[in-house]
């Protein structure tokens, strides 16, 4: 073919990404297809030198330089982008709603690598597609973490009802005992004694020792455990049911809720870590800025700036807002309008969960009745005698998330602003550029 020279344009790879293979296809600026798809297979670099080969030959048959496509996977196109980066390529990572919402190349239903791998590479042809940044090290081991601690979270919260099943069925009355289930005196007293049978064979001493060795109060809350226990104890022999297996069952969740613990508390030394040696670093900075709002600790504020990434890639709130996955999800066609409007959730989940969890916090009051955000807690009343709660929690995470923006946007640390004196800034400001 002879060589074709397309003036401020490139050639466009696609790649669909896959566990072990992908499949990689070129195409020209006039959207034209070069040859067929090329599958990669990961664990052999003859492969991946032959895939470099063929982008290689591409550029020089049409004097035009290449960039490369990649559909995000999680963590699959990890590897291959960075193969591909060091070998001096420009890649970019596309989002997969991007691939699956744009329009179809073939009028027929198609779906499979090959093809996707096509439909990528035309996609990248376009001059506005939106691309995704890839982020540090730093940002990925601690996103990592992050995830991690969540799915650890919510794995062991499956097993507390699973304990909490099991309890109800052959000592409904021990629930009522602790404040939690989880506490370590009521976990450490199952260990041990397990069932009612147990606790009423055991002598005072016995339990009173276990309840002051993991409790931090007196002889006096000792007692008054003992006793509730006891009582509990003997309900159980009337209103209980239980099998050898459901003690069994028991431990087993305790020892399941235990080892959770310890990965868990892992998970948050090495994040403290981490965060502890790069504290020169912007990304760390912004971390302690997240830290000075209201109802985001080191935990929180961690996980947020590891969503978000690279701040810069943010214009406005709004942005940021939709990047979560907070954004109206809008039904609307003709004439027809759908009254029932919900999250899109098509953003990160972690970072939804961190801003709902902030929100319940901003509204909530402290030990003495106070707001611990006056501001926001104001409003979200005047939302609820409009709105139903969750709606008018909705639009607080819509604040605490303008609130975020604002920080990392000014680089100042969180204070309340009351409605009136944000509107005396705004007009003095205002006052202050027209002088």
């Amino acid at each position: 073919m002879s060589n074709i020279l397309f003036n401020n344009l490139f050639i466009s790879v696609g790649i669909d990404v896959g566990a072990d293979f992908s499949f990689m296809s070129i195409a020209l600026p006039n959207q034209t297809l070069m040859g067929k798809p090329f599958k990669i297979i990961h664990s052999d670099l003859n492969s991946l030198s032959m895939a470099v080969s063929k982008i290689k030959e591409a550029e020089e048959m049409y004097s035009l330089e290449s960039r490369i496509f990649l559909e995000s996977t999680g963590i699959y196109h990890y590897p291959l982008f960075c193969y591909l980066r060091d070998k001096g390529f420009l890649v970019s990572i596309i989002n997969p709603i991007i691939t699956k919402n744009s329009t179809n190349i073939n009028i027929r239903k198609v779906h499979n690598d090959k093809f996707d791998s096509q439909k990528i590479a035309l996609l990248g042809l376009k001059p506005d597609l939106k691309v995704s940044l890839i982020p540090s090290d730093l940002v990925l081991d601690l996103r990592n973490l992050s995830r991690e601690y969540y799915d650890l979270m919510d794995n062991r919260s499956a097993y507390i009802s699973k304990l909490q099943g099991e309890l109800r069925m052959v000592f409904p009355q021990y629930l009522k005992i602790f404040s939690k289930i989880t506490v370590n005196t009521a976990l450490t007293l199952l260990e041990n004694f397990t069932s009612p049978d147990a606790f009423l064979n055991a002598s005072k001493d016995e339990i009173i020792t276990f309840i002051r060795s993991t409790a931090r109060f007196g002889i006096a809350y000792a007692e008054k455990k003992y006793n509730a226990i006891i009582k509990a104890a003997n309900e159980a022999k009337a209103f209980g049911y239980a099998v050898d297996s459901n003690f069994k069952r028991i431990l087993l969740y305790i020892r399941f809720i235990r080892q959770y613990d310890e990965e868990i508390q892992s998970i948050l030394t090495d994040m403290h870590t981490l965060v502890e040696a790069n504290e020169d670093t912007e990304f760390v900075k912004q971390i302690h800025l997240i830290e000075s709002f209201k109802g985001a600790g080191f935990l929180s504020a961690v996980s947020l700036m590891c969503e978000i990434g690279d701040f810069s890639a943010f214009k406005s709130p709004k942005q940021l807002f939709a990047y979560f996955g907070l954004d109206p999800s809008v039904n609307q066609s003709g004439n027809f309008e759908g009254t029932k409007i919900s999250m899109s959730k098509r953003g990160s989940r972690v970072a939804r969960r961190v801003l709902h969890t902030m929100a319940l916090i901003n509204i909530s009051r402290n030990k003495d009745g106070t707001a611990k955000n006056p501001v926001l807690r104001d409003y979200y009343l005047k939302k609820c005698q409009s709105k139903p709660k969750m709606v008018a929690l909705g639009a607080i995470m819509h604040k605490v998330c303008n609130i975020v923006f604002a920080i990392l946007r000014d680089e100042k640390e969180f204070e309340i602003i009351t409605p009136e004196d944000h509107q005396m800034n705004y007009l003095k400001a205002r006052c202050d550029i027209a002088a």
